[in-house]
């Protein structure tokens, strides 16, 4: 028996639906690393979430989420605070932008001394 040979349109055709394939596979395989980037992210938000939450202790249910904002750039305003976590990334942080939002009445009961804050404030408002 002759053996009949592909033509080149035939060819063609046949690359095309290799390619079409390929091209699906590429979709489907980035489409689950998007999807399993997106799981590992939200279980990591959950877990940081509830150590902040630990650490707060009890109440920390009442606490709004602009208070836990306010709390975690007073944290991350403090110079030591932020060479550690420069020293555990391995990096140099650039110099802090944040500048503490709290009231000394929204920590606590006010002893009538300046906060931090307002000894920083030239006009001491």
């Amino acid at each position: 028996m002759a053996k009949t040979q592909k033509t080149y349109d035939e060819k063609i055709s046949d690359v095309a639906k290799e390619i079409t394939h390929l091209e699906n596979l590429k979709k489907k395989l980035l489409q689950e690393k998007k999807d399993r980037d997106s799981k590992e992210r939200a279980h990591r938000l959950i877990q940081r979430g509830a150590t902040l939450e630990n650490k707060i202790g009890n109440g920390s249910d009442k606490l709004t989420n602009d208070q836990i904002n306010q709390l975690i750039e007073l944290a991350f305003a403090d110079e030591t605070v932020r060479q550690i976590i420069a020293e555990m990334l391995g990096q140099n942080l650039p110099e802090s932008n944040i500048e503490p939002q709290i009231q000394q009445s929204e920590i606590g009961e006010d002893t009538g001394e300046k906060s931090e804050t307002e000894r920083a404030t030239p006009d001491g408002k």
